[in-house]
This record gives C-alpha cells, structure tokens and sequence, in this order.
C-alpha cells in the first residue's frame, strides 16, 4: 500500500515522533498506519530500556487539587527543557489525576493503574512519553491527601511543588492562608512544621554542637558549663525559628511567627484554620545527578 507525504505528517502528529523514524515505519507497514504506530510502539519501549539508565534529575514537581482531593507529584526527565514541553506537561497532570482518582497505595501501584482513557498503564503511557520526547522519563514519587482542604503551590514552573492541608473550622476560605504556608515551606524548606516534632535525638545532638563550638572557642571555653547550658537553652529557642515552620518569622511580615499569622487571619476571617501536614517535593531532590566535563568528552574524540 503507497503512502504520501500527508500520511507521514499525519502519523507524525499523531505519535510526536520525528518524520524520518514516521516513514521509515509506514515503509515496513506498507502504508498501514495502525500498523506503524505499533512499529514505533515497539521501538519507544526498546528505546525506553536503552534511556531507562540513563539519568533523569530534570522534569516537574507538581501540585494541585483534584476533586477535593490534594496531590503533589514528581516526574523526572533528563533535561530542564521538558518541563517546557506541553506533552511532558500533560503527562505529568495525568498522573496526578491518576493519583487522586484510584488512590494508588504506592508507586508499584501508580505505574499498574490505567492512565485516562488511553487503556495503558501508566507504565506503558511512560513508555510511550519517551518514544514521543526521546528522553528517558521517569514518575518518582507523589503524595495525597484526600481529607481536609488543601492547597497547592508551583514554584518556577514546577521546579518546587507545595501541597499544605489544613482543618478549616468556620465554612471560611482559607486558600490564600494556604498559599501563603506553601510559598514561606517552598522558599524556606524547613526541616519540621512545628517544635513539637522535633525529638530528642535532635536536641540532644544540636546541644552536642553547641557544647562543642563552645569548648573550642576561645572566650567561652572558660566559662562554667552550668552557664554554657544556659546559652545551649537559648540558641535551641533560635534553632526552633529557624526549622520550625510554625515557628518560624513570617516572610510577608517578619514581626509574626507563621503561626501567629495563620490564626489571625483565619480569626479576620470568622473561623479557625489547623496545620494538619504538607509536602515539599523539589525536582530532582537526592538524585546523584552526571557532570558532564565537555573538554575531556572531546579530547577522547580526537584521540
């Protein structure tokens, strides 16, 4: 069966995928286009186990509510430029749906639930997103919070992705609260959101410290270690507003802890707002990511 130029465009509208790789496949399906989308089906998931080595720290972390239902999740991709790209976008949106419509338990779960209406797993949409981008592209990880009202917040077109969830009391809308939580996690990365989590492994390391910047300081490693455990007091209260998000200075007014702010503004509002939990996912976060050195790359070129 022939097959025109119109076809081969056509094909590659359909798949994404490049003219050449889009006639070459129409080529070995004799014109037939069902035929050659499973062609490029099969060599995306070929193509897909060579990148799948490959390092993805790049991509989106995203945020949003999704029938009432909260979720933040992280996909990955090699490079920054395909969080520009509307169908890593889409895909990645997809996946949040996915998140908040099947409640997967984990990340096994996620990759095994069908994706929209495509009847592919999201494994296999995953699959294909790398046929259609050429990079290897990855799901992480995600988070949901189905109870209480949460709020969302996206940071540099997904470098950062906020979800906070509050208990809100008085029929109020507490979404710029929210927001304004979610903007001071994403800036400020706090390690607890409030003083009462954290234990007492972490004070009494932060003391262990303290003890010691002191003992090898020159005008305090004299002092009586009864007035040295006083100053450890001290210096713990400014260790709780520096990693205690509620306890915290406020950004947008730094003469109030987050706290402070939050019940007054819920108490402005007529109700009662409650920090319940959030999640901060920063793309690429831990991944070990490849230095590339160009120099040495093309000195062994021209060896």
């Amino acid at each position: 069966m022939a097959f025109t130029a119109q076809d081969v465009k056509n094909l590659r509208e359909m798949t994404g995928v490049g003219m050449m790789d889009c006639k070459k496949a129409l080529t070995e399906a004799d014109g037939n286009v069902d035929k050659a989308i499973e062609i490029l089906r099969e060599k995306g998931l070929a193509a897909s186990q060579k990148k799948a080595g490959r390092i993805a720290a790049e991509g989106m972390a995203y945020a949003a509510v999704i029938d009432g239902v909260g979720v933040v999740v992280e996909v990955n991709a090699e490079t920054d430029f395909v969080a520009k790209n509307d169908k890593f976008v889409d895909f990645v949106k997809g996946v949040a749906d996915v998140v908040a419509k099947d409640a997967p338990a984990d990340l096994d779960a996620l990759m095994a639930c069908t994706y929209g209406d495509t009847g592919r797993t999201v494994t296999e949409q995953q699959q294909e997103m790398v046929l259609v981008i050429g990079e290897n592209i990855k799901v992480r990880r995600f988070v949901r919070f189905p109870e209480n009202v949460s709020v969302p917040y996206i940071h540099a077109g997904g470098k950062i992705g906020v979800i906070v969830n509050l208990k809100v009391e008085g029929g109020i809308d507490a979404t710029v609260i929210g927001k304004d939580l979610a903007m001071q996690i994403a800036a400020l990365n706090p390690r607890f959101w409030d003083k009462s989590q954290v234990t007492d492994e972490v004070i009494a390391e932060e003391k262990k410290i303290m003890l010691a910047q002191m003992d090898n300081d020159e005008k305090m490693a004299g002092k009586p270690q009864q007035v040295k455990e006083k100053i450890v007091m001290g210096k713990l209260n400014k260790f709780y507003t520096e990693n205690c998000l509620l306890q915290q200075a406020f950004v947008k007014d730094g003469d109030v802890t987050v706290e402070q702010y939050m019940n007054k503004a819920a108490k402005e509002l007529g109700g009662a707002v409650t920090f319940v939990d959030a999640v901060r996912f920063e793309k690429g976060e831990g991944i070990e990511k490849k230095q590339e050195n160009f120099a040495e790359e093309i000195a062994s070129m021209v060896k």
